[in-house]
């Protein structure tokens, strides 16, 4: 098969669709990933075809200044933001320009971010079958459990019911701004959609989420195509990040991040700063990013390292501890290492990805409204002392590792994708 990639221009989408688009070339599939300049040396970098898209648009050098504002931001303002500035210019310019680079690539099969709302219609347009990816937590469009954006714990109560649907009615509020222009395109190029049914343009061949099974909720009704799978791990494929190893001097160490994108809201980093200055039997490693003035940090304790960029996998095989922001990848990166975590989600997925770390132990978490230094250090306290985080850590490690979630992951679009091309020709056959 010769399939095509399409995935968000963010580093916690594009390294789990590098990882699954490197495993299906192993498998010997023609593999080309499609999308805008920026993204270009990472996917060349990991031995993938790169077929740029919408260059005039978004020459290279663009999705840094395109997405800066968002790094001040927290809470619901984040994905209101992300959706009306962001998320409807890249699909009006993916939707003109993509078109055209799959036929000219052959493309005959599409594996697409499902945040890359409504890409879909291009392949569904030119009768090119597709699956879509999870590369972040899930969204529950029922109500069984609290849609990602909200930090609620997971209860089966008729009130809880009733206050996850308005989380769902709050959720249809954020991603309402691209609709128009996905059923403007849809009738552009003849598509008929009925757009009252709920996910009527998802894959009805296979939905993956990188979500372990066992690290989600239960109860959600999903339909037969979804699957869950686990994280998307290979370490070959990112490039490698230099650090001074030989600063770190042997006491527990903490590994602190805020991910790649909301991550400039320096008094996050100023308050962990001040919480682990009061533990000097530990050791922090704090990952800042490109977002914030480092002199903006004040001093720094004499038991920190403070870099930009950090080498994150490598630190957590050696951390007790990560101070997250709940990422998905960063959270499915301690569980894969079996490190418990003290959570401060700040937007999008990272409330109910913070709500599941709670919910099964792996750690705390903190909401940013409520963060202090000594609110933080109690948390990071109880974390470090009290092993039954750790123990169940190293059970999602087991779990993880038995799972193999990107070779599930990658069974489940090959078997998906290639039926689909099996039902066309003979389809072509008969007819």
């Amino acid at each position: 098969m010769k399939i095509g990639f399409v995935s968000m221009p963010l580093m916690g989408h594009l390294n789990p669709m590098i990882a699954l688009a490197r495993k299906l070339k192993s498998r010997g599939h023609q593999v080309v990933f499609l999308g805008f300049p920026d993204i270009g040396p990472t996917v060349r970098a990991a031995g993938l075809n790169f077929v740029p898209c919408a260059e005039k648009v978004y020459p290279e050098g663009t999705m840094a200044k395109l997405y800066s504002p968002v790094s001040k931001l927290s809470g619901l303002e984040v994905s209101h933001w992300s959706v009306r500035e962001t998320s409807r210019a890249l699909f009006t310019a993916a939707a003109e320009n993509l078109p055209q680079k799959l036929l000219e690539n052959g493309i005959e099969v599409m594996v697409i971010d499902t945040i890359h709302s409504f890409i879909e219609l291009v392949p569904m347009s030119l009768g090119i079958p597709y699956v879509h990816v999870w590369n972040v937590l899930h969204v529950d469009f029922t109500g069984a459990t609290p849609p990602c954006f909200f930090d609620w714990p997971h209860e089966t109560t008729p009130e809880a019911r009733a206050r996850n649907l308005e989380g769902v009615k709050t959720t249809g509020e954020i991603f309402a701004p691209i609709v128009p222009l996905a059923m403007a395109y849809a009738e552009k190029v003849g598509l008929k959609v009925d757009w009252s049914a709920p996910g009527a343009t998802v894959s009805k061949l296979a939905v993956v989420s990188q979500t372990p099974k066992e690290f989600d909720f239960t109860g959600t009704p999903w339909p037969p195509q979804f699957h869950y799978a686990g994280p998307f791990t290979d370490n070959e494929g990112r490039d490698p990040v230099a650090f001074a190893w030989e600063k770190l001097n042997g006491k527990p160490l903490i590994y602190a991040s805020l991910g790649t994108l909301v991550n400039g809201l320096d008094r996050i980093y100023r308050t962990i700063l001040e919480a682990v200055q009061k533990l000097p039997e530990v050791q922090l490693v704090l990952s800042v990013g490109n977002n914030i003035n480092l002199d903006d940090l004040g001093p720094i304790p004499s038991n920190a390292i403070v870099v930009r960029k950090a080498p994150q996998i490598e630190l957590l095989k050696r951390a007790e501890l990560c101070i997250t922001h709940a990422g998905f990848n960063t959270t499915l990166e301690c569980l894969t290492q079996g490190v418990p975590m003290v959570a401060i989600p700040i937007a999008y997925d990272q409330p109910g990805v913070a709500a599941r770390i709670l919910h099964h132990g792996v750690g705390e978490f903190l909401k940013v409204e409520n963060l202090t230094a000594d609110r933080l250090l109690e948390l990071i306290q109880k974390v470090l002392s009290n092993p039954g985080y750790r123990d169940k850590a190293r059970y999602f490690q087991k779990v993880i590792a038995e799972t193999k979630g990107l070779d599930l992951a990658a069974d489940v679009v090959e078997q998906a994708l290639q039926t689909a091309l099996n039902q066309e020709l003979a389809a072509q056959s008969v007819s």
